[in-house]
């Protein structure tokens, strides 16, 4: 934990745990900041992500995903993929 209280980011290659959310709470994520999403999930944990919606333009947070991604193994992307037909493992812990 950092001095602030808030744990540091994890990382978001295949050791972190970015993959195991679908595409829609990641841009969320990104789109309004961690605590806001975190917080109608429910889930009772400080977030420091800031928001980044109105720094990035539309088509920014799909590449920046896609960046990510690219860092993942094969085996990693497909089960990330399999969370975008389904639920998505943070509306799981709720």
């Amino acid at each position: 934990m950092g001095e602030n209280g808030v744990f540091p980011a994890p990382p978001n290659d295949e050791t972190g745990h970015t993959w195991h959310y679908n595409d829609a709470m990641l841009t969320d994520y990104i789109r309004r900041g961690g605590q806001p999403v975190l917080d109608d999930a429910g889930i009772p944990m400080t977030s420091g992500m800031p928001a980044f919606g109105a720094i990035l333009e539309d088509d920014d947070i799909p590449a920046i995903l896609a960046f990510i991604k690219s860092t993942w193994s094969a085996r990693i992307q497909a089960v990330q993929a399999g969370q975008n037909s389904g639920v998505s493992a943070l509306q799981k812990q709720t």
